[in-house]
């Protein structure tokens, strides 16, 4: 390994060391707010469902929002202090770790003088950007930070397994991977998994809260998250704005495999999980747009298609052999 390499090596050891700072920040976060509480009206109403474009009068019944703040209990004004404190803290030590994961990249691609996208460990660490930049324009642009805690988690966790498990020298990019559509492919996968995996954290926070507001009275952290419908709502934009991109990888992976392989589709392992994937996408955008499906069922779909994203990536190119077996 060569000292850009070496350096870049450093860089991603120290972003993942600080993501996990940023955890116990978020946790402390969460922790300090075990004193919020949002009374929710258990009042439903219905909602119409739309079936053949028009609506029907047997809708769904959803919880109401929130009451307004003035009608809830209370928060001790010292646990609100302590409570935007951790969270700023676990802000601006995730922004000093992206700031540390985006020069590994750049050295990464300077030590390799190509596109750092040509194997697991660069794809990891090279989404996860995404992931963590979409979140951070959220919590510094809207003050939207209630994906603090699972996005650094899983940045952690995810740059965990990049240095440990992934990891692989400095190496020239494989013959099939000289394609202009590299860039296309790889690029539109990393923006498209990241709206997929922010919709999934959505969708699992979803639950909490949905349950939380069963009771009446939601408590602790999901207290100062957003409601259980507005999360519902959060999950299927990400859904609707990563579904065309992701559409566009695989159409862009197929000519991309004529180049390399002389065919458009071979139902390669990592091909007919990307098309399964895309399934559970179009199934969940289809359901939402035509069925009315919202709550529950649609959240666990869309948890499926963020997990059916990550198989196709992780489990695929660990477990299974193919064409793509250069990705490892």
């Amino acid at each position: 390994m060569d000292a850009l390499g070496q350096y870049s090596m450093l860089a991603m050891v120290t972003a993942a060391v600080i993501y996990l700072f940023a955890v116990f920040a978020h946790a402390a976060e969460w922790a300090t707010a075990r004193g919020a509480v949002a009374v929710v009206s258990t009042t439903k109403r219905r909602v119409p469902v739309l079936v053949g474009g028009a609506p029907q009068d047997d809708g769904v019944d959803v919880v109401a929002d929130p009451v307004s703040d003035a009608e809830a209990p209370a928060e001790p004004e010292s646990a609100k202090v302590r409570t935007n404190l951790f969270g700023r803290i676990g802000i601006a030590l995730t922004t000093v770790a992206l700031a540390s994961q985006i020069l590994a990249v750049v050295l990464r691609g300077l030590a390799a003088d190509r596109l750092p996208w040509g194997n697991m460990y660069e794809f990891t660490s090279s989404s996860l950007i995404f992931v963590v930049l979409a979140y951070l324009v959220m919590a510094i642009r809207f003050e939207q930070r209630w994906l603090g805690l699972p996005v650094a988690m899983l940045s952690t966790i995810g740059l965990g397994l990049a240095v440990t498990v992934f990891y692989v020298d400095v190496a020239p990019l494989v013959p099939s991977l000289h394609s202009a559509w590299f860039l296309f492919h790889i690029l539109a996968a990393v923006v498209a998994g990241a709206a997929f995996t922010l919709g999934g954290l959505s969708a699992i926070l979803y639950l909490l809260r949905r349950r939380a507001e069963a009771t009446g009275v939601v408590r602790g952290y999901l207290a100062k998250v957003p409601s259980a419908e507005k999360l519902d709502r959060f999950t299927y934009v990400t859904a609707a704005f990563a579904f065309p991109l992701f559409t566009f990888v695989i159409a862009a992976g197929a000519i991309w495999a004529q180049y390399a392989w002389g065919r458009y589709w071979g139902w390669d392992p990592k091909e007919t999980w990307s098309l399964v994937t895309w399934a559970i996408y179009a199934a969940y955008l289809h359901a939402r747009s035509t069925a009315g499906w919202k709550g529950k069922p649609a959240a666990i779909i869309a948890i499926v298609g963020a997990v059916s994203f990550w198989w196709n990536f992780v489990g695929i190119n660990l477990l299974v052999s193919g064409l793509h077996s250069y990705a490892k």
